[in-house]
């Protein structure tokens, strides 16, 4: 058999088991495990503007600590580990393939699905890595790594530019994030036509007041690494955790971390909506 023929096989083998019911699953899984993530993340933020967070962290590691604090903790990590793994396995398949839609084999939507693939990847290590008995790992402080990085590439020779530009890039993949939430942009995503009228609302309020607040705090977290890079100070760089909390410092005080935490609760629960009803 030519080798042409044989690898025309092999990528139509590929393509039609990153089509099959399981990498669906595996996809529907992993926005479970977002969703949960994110929910925990808004109550853990609620804690703090309420007083009563003590040393907890309203961030990814805050949340699987949380868990692993629970009754059969570590067998949750372990599931929480295995669907984003699943997620991770569907981003890989779309940056092979092709998203679902028109539009989806643009070479711009399968780059952004490749860099979601790495990081759904990392995180699910992560998680894993806890779950297996590695406590450096997935409930490491979002804050001390963004100090780190920071202070590790302002060392770098145009150190301060490179910070900045990452800074610039992070504000704006916030705001393109809130504004498309607002726009109501997932739709295309969702099968709307399965959605009777008043869970549509329901939807359209999850994903738009909780893709709003995602974006947000992503947006104030680039703006204080754009702020680290402008007065070469790593300090002023700041993970979810700590951007979280700058909302408090705010005229509205914690009254706008509430706002925030609730919309981080309300992305997890649209998560959960896209675990149902999202394309893939």
């Amino acid at each position: 058999m030519a080798t042409g023929s044989v690898t025309t096989q092999g990528l139509g083998h590929a393509r039609r088991a990153a089509n099959s019911p399981a990498v669906a699953m595996a996809a529907r899984a992993g926005f479970v495990a977002r969703g949960i993530i994110y929910v925990l993340i808004g109550l853990l933020a609620l804690r703090i503007a309420f007083a009563d967070g003590g040393g907890e962290q309203a961030d990814r590691g805050g949340a699987v600590a949380e868990i692993a604090d629970k009754p059969f903790g570590t067998v949750l990590l372990w599931l929480l580990g295995a669907a984003l793994a699943g997620m991770a396995l569907w981003r890989l398949s779309e940056a092979a393939f092709g998203q679902a839609g028109t539009d989806g084999k643009k070479a711009g939507k399968r780059a952004m699905a490749a860099g979601r693939f790495v990081f759904y990847g990392f995180v699910s290590y992560s998680v894993l890595s806890f779950a297996a008995g590695d406590k450096s790992s997935g409930s490491g402080g979002s804050d001390k790594s963004s100090k780190d990085v920071t202070a590790t590439a302002l060392d770098w020779p145009q150190g301060q530019w490179i910070v900045a530009a990452a800074g610039v890039g992070v504000a704006a993949a916030g705001l393109w994030i809130a504004v498309r939430a607002v726009l109501r942009k997932f739709h295309k995503h969702l099968k709307m036509s399965e959605l009777s009228g008043r869970t549509r609302k329901a939807v359209d309020f999850f994903g738009v007041f909780g893709g709003a607040s995602r974006g947000l705090v992503f947006a104030v977290a680039g703006g204080f690494a754009v702020a680290a890079a402008v007065q070469h100070e790593p300090g002023r760089a700041k993970g979810m955790d700590d951007t979280l909390r700058a909302f408090t410092d705010t005229p509205a005080g914690p009254w706008l971390l509430v706002l925030v935490s609730v919309g981080l609760a309300a992305f997890g629960i649209f998560s959960w909506a896209n675990a149902r009803w999202r394309k893939v």
